[in-house]
């Protein structure tokens, strides 16, 4: 445990993802089966301890401690696991040697819930404040040391000197520890996971600079505002997984059945909405925004009643598979060819094929671009016509031509700290919009967009008008504007503004802007898509 409690500390300190990189590598390769093993499953958000949840802690700690003082510790803190392993009080007869990590994963993996609080106490007895932050991070699945689920296997791939499409192709087909993994690492046989539904790493885009591309060479989609997926099914089976890996089959299992199809498809997951006719999506039915989607997104099932009220279909774009034939280093445009030919043997009301944008030339392109403001549509994609498809981002292949986002001045209304790095700032603003009677209502909650000179900017700001506290989020005065960026915004009957932000940033501090004269929600309402 005491290794991977260093690992975490030097991770939560090192901002260079090559240094990064060369932390997890050396720990992988150094430490023992299985704990590198658990460390990696946790790392990647696949350790699952479902006895220990947040409450756990608390009842463990507060058996412990007076619960007054740990709540008060918590909120000036600012993080429970960090709290609980400083406060956590010597125990008054000298305990066992410290735990690895192996035991710990095994002891609680195996306990019943109502026994979990006593053995993670027991365990945080034996140990140091540092060893202690480490098993509460891991314990509760909330690490936020600035590793990805990806950067974690980029860890793996290059402290073993394999191909990270490799990885992530296995990687749903093992489990943790992943003694395979490791075994094939270093220099075992490659596990043999061919019948089975596995992700293949997904193709990305690169940013566009708006330079003009010839469409002869490029052909033009829109870019749909949903959630990237791609569909697999081999050996019977079929999952659904996100552009992160993970798999999603569970939360949408009507999509899961209909895709019958043996290969694997790239496309986007979305909602059906409910306007009727033609739209820039080209449909029959028009998606809805990616609001609606949200409905269905992060749920473990979905009931039928759910199904109903918001109807997910998948629009392809993409075929890497033909049953057993690998297209990914076919051009573009046989994949497409391909993909219109299987598209009949799919469900219509599950699955239709993204439209090609008719442009006579790229200023065409660039003026129907500039006037989508579909609720689905987030700007146009590029892909060249003789590309293959290959993991990850290569230049001049595939670009995003995102539309530009929209921008509304907002005053701050609320402060919470943030995690890991940022967990001694005041960096998550809600900032609201002037109702018609004066009232100030919350539209939105962002925590990104600034620099580090801006985030101290504004959590100094926090710390001299905070009026109100509310657990670990202060109330402040309402005095200061900032501008927010977002891509779209939507009507939304779960929040009291009406109104629904979509990836709102801070794009920068307006002190140079009275409260009083911020935007309306009025103003927002006419931006609604």
């Amino acid at each position: 445990m005491r290794a991977f409690a260093a690992l975490l500390d030097a991770l939560i300190y090192t901002r260079s993802r090559h240094a990064k990189l060369a932390l997890l590598g050396a720990f992988l390769r150094e430490q023992p089966d299985p704990d590198r093993g658990w460390a990696l499953a946790a790392l990647t958000g696949t350790l699952d301890l479902p006895a220990v949840k947040p409450a756990t802690v608390r009842r463990a700690v507060e058996a412990r401690v007076d619960p007054v003082l740990f709540r008060l510790s918590r909120d000036y803190v600012g993080d429970t696991a960090e709290t609980v392993a400083l406060i956590w009080p010597d125990p008054p007869v000298p305990p066992a040697g410290p735990p690895g990590l192996a035991e710990c994963v095994g002891m609680l993996a195996a306990a019943p819930r109502a026994d979990a609080a006593d053995l993670l106490a027991a365990l945080l007895d034996r140990m140091s404040a540092e060893e202690r932050f480490a098993l509460l991070k891991l314990a509760t699945g909330a690490l936020r040391v600035g590793v990805s689920a990806r950067l974690a296997k980029a860890g793996f791939a290059e402290a073993f000197g394999v191909d990270l499409a490799e990885v992530e192709e296995l990687w749903h087909g093992l489990a943790p520890p992943y003694a395979a993994l490791f075994a094939w690492g270093e220099g075992g046989a490659k596990p043999a996971l061919d019948e089975q539904p596995l992700f293949r790493a997904f193709m990305l885009a690169q940013p566009f600079d708006g330079a003009a591309v010839d469409l002869a060479d490029y052909a033009a989609e829109w870019k749909w505002d949903g959630i990237r997926i791609q569909l697999v099914r081999s050996g019977g089976a079929t999952r659904l997984y996100s552009r992160g890996g993970d798999d999603i089959t569970a939360s949408f299992p009507e999509i899961a059945a209909a895709f019958t199809l043996a290969g694997v498809a790239d496309g986007e997951l979305m909602v059906r909405g409910a306007a009727q006719g033609v739209g820039l999506d080209g449909a029959d039915q028009a998606a809805a925004s990616f609001n609606a989607l949200q409905q269905r997104l992060g749920r473990k099932a979905a009931d039928a009643r759910l199904q109903a009220r918001y109807p997910a279909f998948v629009r392809l774009y993409d075929l890497l598979f033909e049953g057993g034939v690998d297209l990914r280093d076919e051009p573009w445009s046989a994949r497409r060819a391909a993909l219109e030919r299987v598209m009949p043997q799919l469900p219509a009301d599950r699955f239709d094929l993204s439209a090609l944008i008719a442009a006579e030339d790229f200023a065409a392109l660039e003026r129907l671009r500039d006037g989508a403001r579909d609720a689905a549509i987030e700007g146009v994609m590029l892909k060249r016509r003789d590309a293959p498809y290959v993991a990850g981002r290569r230049a001049g292949l595939w670009y995003k031509w995102k539309r530009a986002p929209l921008t509304a001045d907002c005053v701050v209304m609320y402060a919470q700290r943030g995690a890991g790095r940022r967990s001694s700032y005041y960096s998550d603003f809600t900032f609201g919009c002037w109702a018609a009677d004066g009232a100030l209502l919350p539209v939105g909650k962002a925590y990104s967009g600034i620099s580090d000179a801006e985030l101290k900017q504004l959590d100094a700001f926090v710390r001299a008008n905070s009026i109100a506290r509310f657990g670990p989020v202060r109330e402040v005065a309402k005095t200061l504007v900032l501008e927010i960026a977002f891509d779209s915004i939507h009507a939304s009957t779960r929040h009291k503004s009406g109104v629904a932000m979509r990836f709102p940033r801070i794009a920068r501090i307006r002190t140079d802007k009275p409260a009083a004269e911020a935007d309306t929600l009025e103003t927002l309402k006419q931006l609604v898509t």
